[in-house]
């Protein structure tokens, strides 16, 4: 309801029946009321004529055709969401350049450890920045993150430690030349950038010192590559429930399932027919450490790229994406399978 419904006062024009009071409300005369009355029915005005004959029925009209209801549309198949044929051409080729140098000279291969840390490092600071606006010193975390992988190979456990104390201490020193705006959570993203990447990465370093170290790194890669392979087979054909939808929504517990599966069989083969002392029962606990490894670090980065709002990392890889989404699931099964490793057969 408007406020005339509930009695505003009347306007100009407005006529009020002559038997609410004498002369009050009366009409006033002149041009504005006699435009007004002009548009008011008339007491006088004659009656419409109504013919004495009905008009006759009229014939209804003819409803139109319905349309024919849509056949059914077959289901969508499933698809993999990526090129499968760029994706498969690029892992061969990465596959080779990484078996041919760990097989033919180690520190070839610590060089394609650095490179692949130096990468995933620029990759990752440049998101932070572009999603974030966290500057993380890109310098001092490419220098360091080298260096950190150069001496785990070199000095042990203990160099790879120390260089990462130097790497952080570099980027809490290098950030202060810039203004004091937004520093804590820049050298707390540099900090974090350097213990996920270069340091997680130095524990592949240090299985390849070992006498049989390109055999144990190989046992590694081979073991991350086909949890991830069987998670992605097995779950792509019969994923039905949800893993962590919140995070993933991808993956599903039958997944896990094919990775738990395929990782644990390739990790007794491994086990069996690769390292020096190794026992298949051994190798089914790798197995079992390589596929909840693989599968946290997989989910973690991918929380990352939710916070920040995008599918992949890079664009470096065809069908792949970035460095840095063919690192999430290697970095933290690296230091499980080092230490794994360890404990069964020695440091080597």
């Amino acid at each position: 309801m408007n406020d005339s419904s509930w009695g505003a006062r009347p306007t100009a024009g407005y006529w009020v029946p002559p038997d609410q009071g004498s002369g009050r409300g009366a009409p006033p005369a002149g041009p504005a009321y006699d435009a007004q009355e002009a548009l008011l029915p008339s007491a006088t005005q004659p009656m419409p004529i109504v013919p004495d004959t009905p008009a006759p029925p009229q014939e209804p009209m003819p409803s139109a055709p319905q349309p024919a209801p849509a056949a059914p549309q077959p289901a969508p198949k499933k698809s993999a969401g990526r090129d499968l044929g760029a994706a498969i051409g690029v892992g061969v080729g990465l596959g080779a350049v990484i078996i041919a140098s760990l097989f033919i000279v180690k520190a070839v291969f610590v060089g394609v450890i650095a490179v692949a840390v130096v990468v995933g490092l620029w990759e990752l600071t440049s998101r932070l920045e572009e999603r974030k606006a966290i500057k993380a010193p890109l310098v001092p975390l490419a220098v360091g993150g080298a260096a950190m992988v150069v001496a785990g190979y070199v000095r042990g456990p203990e160099g790879a430690w120390v260089a990462m104390a130097l790497t952080a201490l570099a980027v809490l020193v290098w950030r202060m030349t810039e203004p004091p705006e937004g520093y804590l959570k820049d050298v707390t993203a540099g900090v974090f950038a350097a213990f996920y990447v270069p340091f997680l990465a130095t524990f592949v370093a240090l299985m390849l010192t070992a006498d049989d170290g390109a055999w144990r790194v190989l046992t590694f890669l081979l073991l991350t590559v086909v949890s991830d392979t069987g998670a992605y087979a097995v779950g792509w054909r019969f994923g039905k429930r949800k893993l962590a939808p919140r995070i993933s929504p991808g993956k599903t517990r039958e997944g896990l399932l094919g990775a738990i599966t395929f990782a644990m069989a390739a990790g007794a083969l491994c086990m069996e027919f690769l390292i020096d002392g190794g026992t298949w029962w051994q190798g089914l606990l790798i197995g079992l450490a390589v596929a909840a490894s693989a599968t946290l670090g997989d989910l973690g980065e991918s929380m990352i790229k939710r916070d920040l709002g995008i599918k992949d990392m890079g664009t470096l890889l065809p069908g792949h994406g970035g460095i840095m989404d063919r690192l999430d699931s290697l970095l933290p099964t690296a230091p499980v399978v080092w230490l794994l490793l360890v404990i069964f057969v020695g440091s080597g």
